[in-house]
């Protein structure tokens, strides 16, 4: 046994190979958080956090899962107890959190966010419960600060096409630091399924981009206008979160008349629905390609399956699962498609199903240009597999079929300011794996200039050089 902290400098480094490739190559460097949902206006205003409830628990469907497995009631959950409940319910269920990466993050966290070395538990939730709202209180924790605490050089948030991006642009003009720029999100333009919200959808974009609706074109055109203006606001990439790919056959006629058909409120057959989804997607590839934007697809998962909690508390609460879809198909035909334009930009893809590693991975290497290296990205573990098993997956995958050095490595995907930890715990992983495979022999530790090299760019390089940071 050991006196060491739990989180201490070695956490996770098996080897004395993974922890100099760690602590002389990674742990340094900045942070480039290309994919996150942090809310803008809360780093425009410097947001000051009534306690740790509200940084930890205010939003974290994770917690809130594990805290309902521990049968925890919802009313300590995303029910109106007071923060001091809410959080002794969550130190309640930490112990049980064993093996689940919530115990890594949280320790992880309450290390390099408060400096806070105890391990979080029923004895011990009042003393760091207090510990860290009194830390709350002084300026060094607001929302800004803990950027900066965690060497933040660039965020991107993600942001639907009709938003004014107004918080953006207070940020840029404050001066602050980090760089924080907004991403392309046409979710809702897709979102044909409802047909009484899609109408309302497309009036708000009638009104910001002043093109008048009446044709699928001219839904395209004014989604041109709001992708321009995303692109002078310094929008860099864009995302699409999705069940699956789309790419069926179209015809322009085919098109008018379902904007008709579901304009006038009649729900879509589905062969409609997808027909509508694939021409869309093929659009918004094509907007990318003329503004270079690196495009995100995130695939594989079906959202609010539990519809009585669903009708009490709303959606994305935490009930969500990865599904199995057979998108291989379309996911090649679509990117062929642009392909044969010579519209594919960028890409990255992010599977949620981790049977689907390897078929994402062959399906990528198919497009790739021969010209600009790492073009056709797989995605870092996604959701369910943002933790340690779910990223060694998806490295030796990419590390079989594609080129792990070329990897734009990890991102947050969180609305917590102090979920840049998972930055950490992604190098900490990637270290000791390279680690392993050099004192195994199964790389060659005359080439650890070489090694080290590709970890700063996993970890850093690579993602200012693809995005153009």
């Amino acid at each position: 046994m050991t006196d060491k902290p739990f989180i201490h400098e070695d956490f996770l480094l098996q080897s004395q190979t993974a922890r100099e490739l760690y602590h002389n190559h990674a742990a340094g460097l900045p942070i480039i958080d290309y994919h996150c949902h942090l809310d803008p206006s809360e780093i425009a205003s410097d947001h000051k956090f009534r306690s740790i409830t509200e940084l930890w628990l205010g939003c974290d469907h994770y917690k809130w899962r594990a805290m309902r497995a521990n049968g925890i009631s919802e009313e300590f959950i995303t029910g109106h107890a007071d923060d001091w409940d809410k959080f002794e319910k969550w130190a309640q269920t930490m112990p049980y959190c064993m093996r689940n990466p919530l115990y890594h993050w949280t320790h992880l966290e309450l290390k390099t966010a408060f400096g806070i070395d105890k391990i979080l538990c029923p004895e011990t939730a009042r003393e760091i419960f207090d510990e860290c709202n009194e830390k709350l209180q002084s300026p060094e924790y607001s929302a800004r600060q803990f950027m900066l605490r965690y060497n933040v050089e660039t965020v991107c948030t993600t942001d639907d096409p009709i938003d004014s991006l107004q918080y953006h642009r207070k940020i840029k003009e404050s001066g602050f630091k980090v760089k924080v720029l907004p991403t392309w999100r046409p979710d809702m333009a897709m979102a044909v399924e409802n047909p009484k919200a899609y109408t309302e959808y497309l009036e708000k974009l009638e009104a910001v981009s002043g093109v008048s609706i009446n044709c699928f074109d001219d839904i395209v055109n004014a989604l041109l206008v709001r992708h321009k203006y995303f692109e002078q606001a310094g929008c860099r990439l864009s995302d699409h979160g999705m069940e699956e790919f789309y790419a069926d056959d179209f015809t322009p006629r085919e098109l008018d008349e379902i904007f008709r058909k579901v304009t006038g409120g009649t729900a879509l057959t589905d062969a409609e629905t997808r027909k509508f989804k694939s021409a869309m997607l093929l659009e918004f590839g094509k907007m990318d390609a003329d503004s270079g934007f690196a495009q995100q697809f995130h695939y594989s998962v079906i959202r609010n399956q539990n519809s009585k909690m669903f009708s009490l508390i709303g959606k994305d609460t935490g009930f969500d699962s990865m599904t199995q879809v057979h998108t291989a198909k379309a996911m090649n035909r679509y990117f062929d498609r642009l392909n044969s334009m010579d519209k594919l930009t960028k890409t990255i893809v992010y599977n949620l199903n981790p049977a689907d590693f390897e078929v994402l991975a062959t399906t990528l290497a198919n497009f790739q240009d021969g010209i600009t290296p790492g073009k056709m990205q797989l995605g870092a573990g996604w959701w369910f597999l943002d933790q340690k098993n779910g990223m060694e997956q998806q490295m030796n995958a990419l590390s079989s079929q594609g080129l792990l050095s070329r990897f734009v490595g990890m991102l947050t995907d969180s609305r917590s300011f102090v979920s840049y930890a998972r930055h950490e715990y992604f190098r900490r992983i990637l270290c000791n794996l390279i680690g392993a495979d050099v004192e195994s022999g199964e790389l060659p530790a005359s080439q650890m200039k070489r090694i080290g090299q590709m970890i700063e760019d996993i970890s850093y390089y690579n993602a200012k050089s693809y995005f153009k940071f």
